[in-house]
């Protein structure tokens, strides 16, 4: 038996590059009962399905992915509020608690590891597929969307979601899928404001963290029926 804490729509719903016909991507956090976790096997610490497309973390996983500033989990609790579709009042309390996951190293090595990974894609798209050229613009897309995100985290301390100027982005994707050398200059400039004095801590605060856990677990233990 799982428990939703926080749900909402993510992706590029929440970018403001949806078009007609994309995918409406969910993620969550869920707490198992607490007894589950004292067994021989561990619970699934992570669902995914598609049609519809929703992935949902154990509340555990999604704290240390968003410890390590795991892009995609991140940004749950970053949403405007019309995204979300499911918040309890321990949910409400991680979204109060979202800073404490950041960390300045953390936030480079995860952002630029990212947007570095979707530029390793882009050299390797047959470009001149329909098909392929398509995922290339979205790989472009989500590259320019990263180093941008990681430059606002570390200068301001904040995750901007949705995305100021999103036909901006998605020009300048069109044309890294055509060139992918065209992002490179994004990434040292990026690299570059990275390497200045930020806001964000040298580590993240984990004593909140571990603090809301523990009352996650306690909120989901059964008492023991009485011998």
């Amino acid at each position: 038996m799982v428990r939703i804490l926080l749900s909402a729509v993510v992706g590029s719903t929440a970018y403001g590059l949806a078009r007609p016909g994309s995918d409406l991507d969910r993620l969550g956090v869920f707490a198992v009962a607490t007894e589950e976790l004292h067994g021989l096997r561990r619970p699934a610490e992570s669902v995914v399905s598609t049609a519809p497309d929703r992935t949902w973390h154990e509340a555990a996983k999604w704290c240390r992915l968003a410890l390590v500033c795991n892009p995609t989990a991140g940004e749950l609790v970053w949403l405007p509020e019309d995204l979300y579709e499911e918040r309890t009042p321990l949910g409400a309390e991680l979204i109060g608690l979202r800073r404490s996951f950041l960390s300045a190293g953390a936030v480079r090595s995860a952002y630029l590891g990212y947007a570095g990974q979707q530029l390793r894609k882009l050299r390797t798209r047959d470009t001149t597929v329909a098909e392929t050229r398509a995922r290339a613009a979205k790989h472009a897309r989500h590259l320019v969307r990263l180093v941008e995100q990681a430059v606002g985290l570390h200068e301001t301390g904040e995750l901007r979601v949705r995305l100021a100027d999103p036909e901006r982005v998605r020009e300048l994707g069109e044309r890294i899928a055509d060139r992918p050398q065209t992002a490179e200059p994004l990434l040292a400039e990026a690299e570059h404001r990275l390497n200045r004095p930020g806001v964000l801590p040298a580590a993240p605060d984990e004593r909140p963290v571990e603090d809301w856990l523990r009352r996650v677990r306690l909120a989901n233990l059964t008492p023991l029926a009485a011998a």
